[in-house]
């Protein structure tokens, strides 16, 4: 089977090309930059947003994952209407190429309280491929725990450089992390998943249902560090949201939409996914402990 992988550069697309590999799948790869791409298989150099590369990408393609997103605002229109422009691109050669299949990785769907542009924009453009082609699995993930998830680099960022947290109001918000191993492993499933004509949709979470104060607070007890977290009685996105970025050392084109996102629970509908996809999740201690040994063999963490 032909498999396309799309944002072959990000940290889900790199992790999910070799483990299709292990599985048999025939793969290939579509990026802007192919010299970014470490696995080795065949690279198509393209541009979701002017649509370049797609056809050739797709020709021959049984299934394809699309994992383009951009959280960088386009001028004057916003993020949401580059990522709508991409993916009328990938539907209309998908479709020109016979594509059978997409896969999708989206975000969480909050059932009460508003929805960020963030989140909206990932739900719009879950219902395009899910109305564009034959066969679809959209999954959608709260926070992934890996080395390289820039949410959870975010977070742990947080804990190496702060003594005290300050943990906004947004802190009792409860969601479910999913190791990063569990979120490729489902991804990898969902290429051959029966029942996906019409659409399937899957929201996926690891087995440990915590608030994001929580989370914090054991990725600090793993980490080994000690830190006092300091409750705030308000959210104050706006102002917060670019301290903390420069604190982490991350864009606050990336932070900003994260935080502003966090606007009530973010929790899976059901608990299906993990076993119509044949997948045992990793506890939330064994994920992080598992991202920590990773990250450190690159780069190593400074907490104190």
């Amino acid at each position: 089977m032909q498999v396309l992988v799309t944002g072959a550069t990000g940290f889900v697309g790199a992790k999910l090309i070799p483990a299709l590999r292990r599985e048999g799948f025939d793969v290939r790869a579509f990026a802007r930059d192919p010299s970014r791409v470490a696995a080795d298989v065949r690279v198509v150099r393209g541009d979701a947003v002017t649509g370049e590369g797609f056809d050739e990408a797709l020709d021959g393609a049984d299934v394809a994952y699309y994992l383009i997103h951009s959280m960088e605002a386009a001028a004057g229109n916003g993020f949401d209407a580059r990522e709508h422009t991409a993916v009328e691109n990938f539907l209309a050669a998908a479709s020109r190429q016979g594509v059978r299949r997409v896969v999708y990785l989206g975000g969480p769907v909050p059932e009460q309280g508003r929805i960020s542009m963030h989140l909206a924009s990932r739900l719009a453009i879950e219902e395009a491929l899910l109305g564009g082609l034959d066969e679809a699995v959209a999954l959608r993930a709260s926070i992934v725990i890996g080395a390289r998830s820039r949410s959870f680099r975010f977070l742990v960022r947080l804990v190496e450089r702060l003594r005290a947290l300050p943990l906004p109001a947004w802190r009792d918000f409860r969601t479910r992390p999913i190791d990063e191993r569990d979120v490729i492993a489902m991804l990898v499933a969902s290429a051959t998943i029966e029942g996906a004509e019409g659409g399937l949709s899957l929201d996926v979470g690891g087995p440990e249902i915590m608030t994001y104060g929580e989370m914090i607070e054991r990725i600090a007890d793993l980490m080994l560090v000690g830190r006092i977290p300091v409750r705030l009685g308000f959210n104050a996105t706006a102002v917060a949201s670019p301290v903390a970025a420069a604190i982490a050392g991350e864009e606050h084109a990336l932070i900003g939409p994260l935080m502003q996102a966090l606007t009530g629970d973010l929790l899976p509908r059901d608990d299906r996914a993990a076993e119509l996809l044949g997948v045992r999740l990793h506890s939330f201690d064994a994920a992080v402990e598992h991202a920590l040994r990773e990250w450190e063999r690159s780069e190593p963490l400074a907490a104190w």
